[in-house]
């Protein structure tokens, strides 16, 4: 979907980015902005600032730094359209849909409502639930049995539903509904009974499955005695999928960021009892083998993930399923590990066992995904017998040219040859037939994303951003450039004549100037961070970086220092029209009286500036 710029550009001039942020982060005044400690990394001073002028944050500790959409991206796992679509629900503003009709857009706009109901169900009968646990004694010891304080249930929501057939009837006030069937909470039987209504969670410790917004979309219920199944799960629904979701992904998100990795466990007992085991990193997959989705979801949040599973057969199946699905997005720049447990524990049973350090050396002791997929690849191979070493390159090739192009798929191509005692090229021959990609195709999911930072996608203007970093203001333009930018406001205190000097200057200097002119004339005020996307694709996109990239995000603009630049960019340029009228003074009767003019106005502004 192709949202125009220039609805992103005013959907950020519309939003506070101090309320975004602050719906995650707890922000406190400080000067003209806001700080708070970074949920992108872990740390005790708050080194995070927020600028509501600017509509800008920025990390002086990790140097993570955009806009709203930017910040949601990051922080909430979301894509940039979700984000964009997120921002403009709160706002009250529609996103246009280009790419469909009016009655696409029309039926668009309908399913989202209706999946923002469903989800308000479901929290409904989570807060029903979460009610009922705290009047079942039973419940409650089964918890406790479990190691499991109420400061813990309480984090994660967990509730109980009753053992009663319709018990849901007592907190929906029309038990027929078909948002309570449609949304997975209630059974509706075939003809021949009559279609009777019947909850389908009943006598079960309930698991509220959320979204990475917090939204409520399904429930995993575990039966506290003897019975099957041991977990049952909504049902799919327009708002719940087994096979795109991850128990705990909601509440572990900043965990994750301070711990540098993932760890995925089986079962959602486990990942709570990490969590107040101080393991507040884990997730789990909801019945289901970890999918491509799955892994895709956690690089959103970490570049590190460490699969547990138990040592038996099942858990070996398990990580296999989750290899398969980790291969393709296992880059240069991310780690994907497998952590076997004994068979006689889970996670949760081996820290209680041995301790939280016993468990950490194990993460990190975990096997790499290289060191797996070898051990995969030779399973069943007698690699002394030429038959064994082809059956090994048969298995090991599928996983090897899903491995994205880079120095781990080129160095696992020679660990493989040395295994089947062939040249390393002649192994390349064979797996890679004459046409195809030397080193594999790259995949979906290495196309570039739209920037947080707000820097583009461009080369050339990453390339330029990245250099100003380093770089330092060289000029009066640079500054005053900078400085308007900044504050629109300042632009608008200039006198027209100064305003117009400033867009005659060169590139990229004059070109900016105008534009600036051009969106003040037409659209008014508006602060940095919508500036910055309505310049996306500006033949001086990459100039504006560079010059914004030193811009301190703390900085308050001081008006005396933008009337200081000019009077002094201006006293430049009638030094040069002197310079030009002098030299005309031959041949133009007229130079001398416009030379003694602009000495006038020169003495002038060497006053002001004296004062």
């Amino acid at each position: 979907m192709a949202i125009p710029q220039a609805f992103i550009q005013e959907l950020i001039a519309r939003t506070d980015i101090v309320e975004v942020v602050g719906r995650y982060v707890s922000l406190k005044k400080g000067g003209a902005n806001f700080m708070g400690l970074c949920p992108f990394h872990g740390e005790k001073s708050p080194s995070f600032t927020v600028s509501p002028s600017k509509q800008f944050f920025h990390c002086f500790g990790c140097g993570k730094n955009g806009n709203a959409i930017g910040f949601l991206m990051e922080h909430a796992g979301m894509g940039f359209v979700e984000a964009v679509k997120d921002l403009a629900q709160t706002y009250g503003m529609q996103v246009p849909e280009d790419d469909s009709d009016p009655m696409a857009r029309q039926h668009a706009a309908q399913a989202r409502q209706h999946r923002a109901t469903l989800t308000d169900v479901l929290e409904q009968a989570a807060q029903a639930y979460r009610q009922q646990l705290k009047s079942h004694p039973i419940a409650i010891d089964y918890l406790k049995g479990r190691g499991l304080t109420g400061a813990i249930a309480k984090q994660f929501g967990l509730g109980y539903a009753p053992d009663s057939w319709r018990h849901l009837a007592t907190v929906f006030p029309d038990y027929q509904d078909n948002l309570l069937e449609e949304s997975g909470l209630v059974i509706r039987s075939g003809e021949e009974d009559d279609g009777k209504r019947y909850d389908r969670f009943r006598d079960r410790i309930m698991f509220p499955i959320r979204n990475v917004k917090g939204e409520c979309i399904g429930f995993g219920g575990r039966i506290m005695g003897e019975g099957s199944p041991k977990y049952l799960n909504s049902p799919e629904t327009p708002v719940f999928h087994k096979g795109l979701e991850l128990y705990g992904l909601f509440e572990a998100r900043q965990a994750m960021r301070e711990a540098g990795y993932a760890l995925v466990t089986e079962g959602y007992m486990d990942v709570v009892a990490l969590a107040q085991l101080g393991f507040a990193n884990a997730v789990a997959t909801l019945g289901t083998a970890c999918t491509f989705d799955h892994v895709q979801k956690l690089f959103r949040f970490t570049d590190a993930v460490v699969f547990s599973f138990d040592g038996d057969a099942a858990g070996q199946r398990a990580a296999r399923k989750a290899l398969e699905s980790a291969v393709p997005l296992a880059t240069d720049v991310r780690s994907v590990k497998f952590l076997f447990l004994p068979e006689e524990h889970d996670p949760d049973s081996f820290i209680r066992a041995h301790g939280p350090e016993a468990f950490a050396r194990c993460v990190s002791d975990a096997l790499p995904l290289s060191r797996f997929m070898v051990d995969v690849a030779r399973e069943g191979c007698d690699i002394d017998s030429a038959e064994g070493r082809a059956r090994l390159a048969s298995q090991a090739r599928p996983l090897w040219a899903a491995l994205p192009a880079g120095v781990l798929k080129s160095q696992l191509l020679a660990e493989f040859a040395d295994l089947v005692r062939l040249d390393e090229r002649e192994l390349q021959r064979l797996w890679v037939p004459s046409g195809s990609s030397k080193t594999g195709a790259p995949n979906a999911s290495s196309r570039p994303r739209p920037s947080p930072s707000g820097l583009g996608s461009n080369p050339r203007t990453r390339t330029a951003a990245r250099a100003g970093v380093r770089g330092q203001i060289t000029s009066r333009e640079d500054r005053a450039l900078q400085i308007v930018f900044a504050d629109m406001n300042q632009w608008a205190s200039l006198a027209q004549p100064m305003q117009h000097l400033m867009m005659d200057l060169p590139a990229p200097h004059g070109p900016l100037f105008s534009w600036l002119d051009q969106q003040w004339q037409t659209v008014g005020v508006q602060p940095l961070a919508a500036l910055r996307e309505g310049l996306r694709n500006h033949a001086e996109e990459a100039g504006f970086d560079r010059l914004m990239a030193n811009l301190p995000l703390e900085s308050e603009i001081d008006a005396s220092e933008l009337q200081s630049i000019t009077r002094e960019m201006e006293k430049g340029h009638l030094a040069r029209q002197i310079d030009e009228l002098t030299r005309r003074m031959a041949s133009d009767p007229r130079a001398y009286a416009q030379i003694k003019a602009l000495h006038a106005r020169l003495a002038d502004l060497k006053k002001a500036s004296v004062v």
